[in-house]
Parts: C-alpha cells; structure tokens; sequence
C-alpha cells in the first residue's frame, strides 16, 4: 500500500515521496522555507489506514500534482497576486504549507504537539482519508496548523472560522537544531533540494487473494532532524503457497536425485578441467617440440644450402679448367677482326694437328709405296716358266753343236732385274706396308672422329659456361624460397634451365627460367605468356612415367616465371646419337617402346594431345645411356584435340605452320593452299619411324645433311613418297616392315597411335609352342576361308549351268 509525502515549497512545487504503509505512525518531517509562520503541536492518534482510504488518499495526491503542475507554469507577480488574495480571502497557510490554487487539497502538514496533543483538520469537512503524518518542528505556542485550500478551520473543535497565527519568533529560530539542513544556508534555494534526508522504509508487502495476512515485524527508525531513534515500525514478510501433486517424499528424492546429478556434473566438469590442462600441457610440449624440430630442420637446410653450394662452386671450377685444357688440346674460339667487325672464327688445338700431320706422313708414305709399286713392275720378270725351259734347250743345243745358224741368240737379261722369285717377296713388302696404311688411316679416321665429338662437347660447353657467366642467376639464389640454382644446363631463346635442388622436397629438380625482353612490345609479351600458361595448362595435367612431371609455376618479377620439371640426370638421345651415331636394333627398340607408351598415354586421355615436335633432343635419357628409361618433354608446340576443334575424320586445322623441326614432319604439314592443313596424331607416328630409323642407320630418311631452309626450299619432305634402306648396318625385316608403316606418305595410309601400340614388332616375344599354334590356327582359317570361296564359287556355277540348261531347252521346244 503506497502512502504520499507531499511538500509544498513556495514556488507550489510538490514533491511526492512513495512510502512503505504500516500500521503505525512513522515521523516524516517536511517544512517550507518561505510560507512558515509557526507551528503547532497535536498529540492525537492517527485513524488506521484501510484499502480504501489509501486508495482515496492516492487519488487526491494525483490531484494536487496535477494542480501544482499548472501553477509552476505561473509567473512570479502571477504567483505573488494569487497568494495575497488566499490570505485575505480565507485561505489558510500552515506550518507544512499549503496549496494556493482553490478547489482540490494540496497537502496536510501535521506538527508533533507539544503541548495539546490534538490533531486538527480544516476545508470544511474532515478528509476523507488520514494520510502518513508529516511532523514538523515544535513551536512554543503549542499547536498545530493545518491549511488547505478554501480555508482555514481553527483548533476549536471544527469551527469553520479564519484563524490568524501570530507570533514574535523568527522562522530561523524553529530550526536551531537543524541549521545545517536549511535549504537557505545551503545556496538560498526556495524549493527544497530533490536529495532530502527521509528515512526510507522497505517497500509495502503485496496481499494474495485468499492467503493469510502478511506478517509484521517492528524496526527502529531514526529522526534525522532530531537524531532520536523513534517508535519501532512494523515490517512485513509476504508467503506464497502454490498447490502442488508432489509428496515430500517425491521431493525429497527429488533433491537427492538433483545434488547428485550436481555431483556427477561437478565431477565431470572437473574430470573435463583436468583433461583439458593435460591438453594444453601435451600441446604445449608439442608445440616446444615442434619448434625445436623445426630449429633444427633449419639448421640442416642451411647445412645443405652450404655444401651444395660448395659443390656446385667446386664443379665450375672443375668445369672450367677441364675446358681450359681442352682449349689447347681441341682448339677454342679467337676474335679476329675483318674490316670494321670482329667475328669469332674457329681454331683447332694441337689433337687436331697433330692428327692432321701424321695424316699427311700417311698420304705421302701411301704414295711412296705407289711409286715403289711402278718401280716394281718395271722390274718384273719377262719370261714365265716357259721361257725359262726354252733358254735351257737352246743352251744345250749350243753346247753340243746342234744349234741352228739361222737362229739368233737373245741377249742376256738387264742388270738389276729380279727374278720372279726377288719380285714376288718385293710384291708382298709393298702390299703388306699398304695393308698397314689403310689400318693406319682407319684409325686415324676413328680417332678423328672422336675427337670431333669431344670437340663439340667443348663447343658446347664453352657456350654454356659462356651463358652461366652472363646470366643473372649465377650467384646460386633461392627462388620462391624454396629452389637453389646450382649450375646451368643450357639456354634456348628467351628460356634457361637450371639444375636445382628442392629444399622442401629434398630433391634434385629443373628449374626453366622464361624470361622477357624489357624492349618487346605489350602484345608481344602478351603472346609470349599465353604461350607458355597454355604449355604449362598442358604438362600440369599428364602423370605418366614416360612423361616428364611438372612440379609447380611461379613469378619471379615482372618480366620472368619460371616452371619447376622433373630433373633427369642424364643427356637427351640426340647427345648420344652425336657421340656414338648408331644405336644397336635391341636397344633402339626399347626407346621406340617407351615412347610409343607415352603417346599412348596421350591419346587416351580427354582431351587428347598431340606432341607435334618429338625428336631426338626432347627425348631424354635418365641414365645416360640407351639401356635406361626414357622420357619425353617440351609441349612447347603440343595440340589438345578437344570437341571444337577437333574433327575424328579430318582432324584439326595446323594453325602454326611453319613451327617444329622440318625432318621430323610429316608431309601433310607442308601442305599450302587457301585453308590450313589438316593434322591428327599420326604426326607424332611419322615422328617415331624418323628417330627409329635415325637409330638404326646413324642419319635421317630425308634431308640429312640439308638445312631447315633448304628443305623448306626443295619441298624435300613432299618428295619423300618412299623410304630407302641401306645395306648396313643389318636390319631385321620386321624392323624395316615397322618403319614403313611409321613412314607412309598418305596420312590415310600411315597407322594411328593406338594401333602402333599393339603392333607386332613392339609386342613380347612369344614362345615357340605358342607361335605354332598361332600358326595352324592361321592356316586353319586360311583353308576354311578357302573352301568357303570354292562352295561359293560351285554353288554360283551350279546355278549358272541350270539357267542356261533351262535355256537350251526352252530354245528347242519352241
């Protein structure tokens, strides 16, 4: 139940305090700096307070605030007007104050009587409702005023007359116990300050229908003003009580079951706790561990990086003074100046002189032994052994006599002729000395020759090291953080290829290093990217082991990527064609397999790809040598064969005519005429019959010792209607049966890939057993075959002699 304190001020402001109600008075103590006058002293009880009066009472308080509200919208002169005019019009001012706007009650100040005791109301009519007492300071008169609007009643006994309270005390002597809460002494503020030191009480209890009466208990307050405790206040302590099917023992079981759910939770809360800091502990550790591990996997790549670095430092110095060496033994390049330019001309080492000179003791003794040979014939003996018994019978007839006169005698033989038998042992000297000429100089020939390869091997890598020594990478850097360059293994056009080292992999890899020319124009470049991105969109999507694995692709700057490959340690076959210019058929036919398998593979895929520039160079040998595996690479020029573009009865059209190497090409890619030529796989087949007979024979079928511009020039490759074998070296059949299926001149006669894969030349031997049988089963199929074609041929000639017998009769009937 909520009570008011209402305080009036003089600027008729008024303050509304909720109070807790109980059943005794609590003091309040309320007083109006401006409108006091006196105070009065009243020791009446006040009513008890039921529902409805409180009720009535909040109405009022509602009233007078909305009262007051409209009056503190008045001017001061308004406010001053309106109050003189309550004073001589009957309005009554108390010492709690009262409200000057007529027609409502404004408030109700009650002082503590001194000395009567007695509470008085006036308006006319007692209120309706006591509200909570507001107790003001004891004056010396000994009573209490109490003023509302439309008038003022007395203290005798509710008599409806004015009274007039007058008084020689000033207003500050009411408050000499309580100055230091005067409003005025603390800033002259008319109205009271919003912080007053009321003594708040708990708040009401709330009443439930059909419950017992909430119980009371008394508290002490303390007076604030006079700082003496007052009457104890009752407080109230509400119960609620719920109706409900459970049993005490149902609850009961159910506390238990909840503490013990509680525990079980707890527990594993704690058991969770515990885990998890082991947790963190072990990853903790783990974490200590891995960092550690990872110390010391740096420290061993940096060990690494240090001795391959020294390793690669060594073998260029290794390589360079091996070529230094051979500058003077093979020979090396000399700048010579030829009118306004210089130009890098040739010139042999003291190997190659010294071959040459003992080629000429060789010509000069092969011409002493002709000469000799001349002298020899002139030497030679006249008469044969005939000749010789004729000279004997004459010599005998001279001796007895017998001789004829008319005969004559020859003359005795020249000095200084040989005999027969003087000539024929000089005869077989001069052959001998010849024979060991031509041994000579086929030795010389060899020796030639390797040293020829061993030349062009120091060509080469006198342009390599050339190269290593201009290019920008030769510090051994570490690309993408990850590649170190060791050496280089050569240059193309605008692309260099490095051997490096996978410091994440721990592998040896091939680092292709594109790089562009600052001075090409945008578009240019632009081709350039694209055609390498559409390489690179190529080779990232083959995995097979004949084909060389493109690892990853990144940025150096602006003007340079690079594209990791699988790294072989060994030359490609055109290397080793140089140097030993034939390969035995066994081994030849081992690459050919090897290859055919790798194309096999492209075709298979989707979509399928064409090679277009295989040959020797993009073949290379992983162990060095003809034995091992092979694998091929560079799709610098390949061809997808996807839906759009490619057609399975004619092919796709060749939009770089012109690119790849000539020798390799079939025919149909030198086709000219409005539209472009038509290609398919079989220019990859043509490819293989070329690098298998190059194996084999040591040269090319057509335009071996032609340029590209010549080739081009002569249409040599549209004239090669039919490859021709030499006699050596020796070739099996079924070799040479292989090769010109690989080399038919019409693309529609030459056989396709996946055919190629299963010809019979490439397949596993079969054993001896088995080729019988396969045999009589041919033969068995041969004479059914045959004897089909003779019942076919009986039963149409049956047929034709009954028609014409059926002829002849009809003919002589008629």
């Amino acid at each position: 139940m909520l009570a008011y304190c209402i305080r009036m001020s003089a600027g008729s402001q008024i303050q509304m305090a909720p109070q807790s109600t109980v059943n005794s008075t609590h003091p309040v103590h309320s007083q109006d700096s401006n409108m006091s006058t006196g105070s009065s002293h009243s020791d009446k009880e006040v009513d008890p307070i039921t529902p409805e009066k409180a009720v009535a009472a909040a109405v009022a308080a509602a009233a007078a605030a909305a009262a007051a509200a409209a009056a503190s919208t008045r001017t001061p002169t308004e406010r001053k007007r309106k109050r003189k005019a309550d004073d001589t019009g009957g309005g009554g001012g108390g010492g709690g104050g009262a409200s000057r706007e007529g027609g409502a009650v404004a408030g109700v100040t009650t002082g503590s009587a001194a000395t009567g005791g007695a509470v008085t109301t006036v308006g006319g009519a007692p209120p309706p409702l006591p509200l909570p007492p507001v107790i003001g300071p004891a004056s010396a008169g000994g009573q209490t005023t109490t003023g509302v609007s439309g008038g003022v009643q007395g203290t005798g006994g509710g008599k409806s007359a004015r009274t007039q309270v007058t008084t020689d005390k000033k207003i500050n002597d009411y408050y000499k116990h309580s100055n230091s809460h005067s409003p005025i002494r603390h800033g002259g503020a008319k109205s009271p300050s919003p912080q007053q030191p009321y003594a708040m009480l708990p708040p009401s209890p709330q009443q439930v229908p059909g419950l017992p009466s909430p119980q009371v208990c008394n508290t002490v307050p303390f007076d604030f003003y006079n700082k003496t405790p007052q009457p104890p206040t009752q407080l109230v302590r509400s119960n609620k009580i719920i109706q409900t099917d459970l049993t005490c023992q149902r609850i009961q079981e159910f506390e238990t079951q909840a503490s013990s759910d509680l525990e079980v939770r707890n527990s594993k809360i704690e058991e969770l706790t515990r885990a998890n800091e082991e947790l963190r502990h072990q990853i903790s550790t783990q974490q200590k561990t891995i960092d550690q591990h990872k110390q010391q996997v740096n420290k061993c790549i940096e060990v690494v990086k240090k001795l391959l670095k020294e390793k690669s430092s060594i073998e260029k110095k290794e390589a360079r003074q091996r070529c230094m060496q051979n500058r003077l033994r093979l020979g090396q390049f000399v700048t010579q100046r030829v009118g306004a330019t210089f130009q890098e001309n040739w010139t042999d080492g003291h190997a190659f002189q010294e071959l040459a000179r003992r080629q000429e003791e060789i010509t000069a003794e092969r011409e002493e032994i002709d000469r000799q040979k001349k002298l020899l014939l002139k030497k030679r003996p006249s008469n044969n052994e005939s000749g010789r018994k004729r000279n004997n019978s004459s010599a005998s007839s001279l001796h007895n006599g017998t001789a004829d006169s008319a005969g004559f005698l020859k003359p005795d033989a020249v000095p200084g002729s040989l005999t027969l038998q003087e000539y024929y042992e000089a005869d077989e000297i001069l052959k001998l000395r010849q024979n060991a000429l031509k041994k000579e100089d086929a030795d010389l020939q060899l020796e030639m020759e390797k040293l020829e390869r061993e030349r062009n091997l120091h060509i080469r890598e006198l342009k390599r090291i050339h190269n290593e020594d201009q290019s920008r990478f030769n510090n051994h850097p570490v690309l993408n953080d990850r590649y170190l360059l060791l050496m280089l293994l050569g240059k193309g056009g605008f692309s260099e290829v490095h051997k490096a080292f996978d410091l994440k992999e721990q592998r040896y890899v091939a680092c292709k290093v594109h790089q562009l020319n600052k001075d090409w124009k945008e578009d240019k470049k632009a081709n350039y990217i694209k055609h390498a991105l559409r390489e690179y969109n190529i080779h990232k999507a083959l995995d097979h082991p004949r084909v060389v694995k493109l690892y990853d692709v990144f940025e150096i700057d602006a003007n340079s990527f690079c594209t990791v490959l699988e790294y072989c340690d060994g030359h490609d076959l055109d290397f080793y064609l140089k140097q030993h210019k034939t390969i035995p058929e066994r081994e030849a036919r081992s690459i050919i397999m090897q290859v055919v398998s790798a194309l096999k593979y492209l075709n298979e895929i989707k979509p399928p790809v064409i090679h277009y520039d295989l040959k020797p160079g993009n073949i290379l040998l992983t162990e060095g040598n003809v034995c091992g595996e092979i694998k091929i690479t560079d799709f610098g020029l390949s061809k997808v064969m996807d839906e759009e573009n490619y057609n399975p009865d004619h092919g796709m059209d060749l939009t770089s005519q012109g690119a790849g190497t000539y020798w390799y090409l079939p025919p149909e890619c030198f086709v000219v005429g409005k539209n472009p030529p038509k290609i398919s796989s079989k220019v990859d087949v043509w490819s293989v019959g070329v690098i298998f007979y190059q194996c084999l024979y040591g040269k090319k079928p057509f335009g071996h010792n032609q340029s590209q511009a010549t080739i081009l020039e002569e249409n040599t490759i549209l004239k090669a209607t039919e490859v021709q074998f030499a006699n050596k070296p020796a070739v099996t059949n079924e070799a040479k049966s292989f090769i010109r299926s690989c080399l038919a001149y019409r693309k529609e006669d030459r056989i396709d890939v996946l055919s190629l894969a299963r010809h019979e030349y490439l397949q596993p031997p079969m054993p001896k057993h088995s080729r019988l049988t396969s045999a009589s089963q041919q033969a068995q199929q041969q004479q059914q075959q045959a004897q089909q074609q003779q019942a076919q041929q009986q039963q149409s000639g049956s047929f034709s002699t009954g028609i014409f017998g059926a002829a002849m009769n009809a003919s002589s009937s008629s």
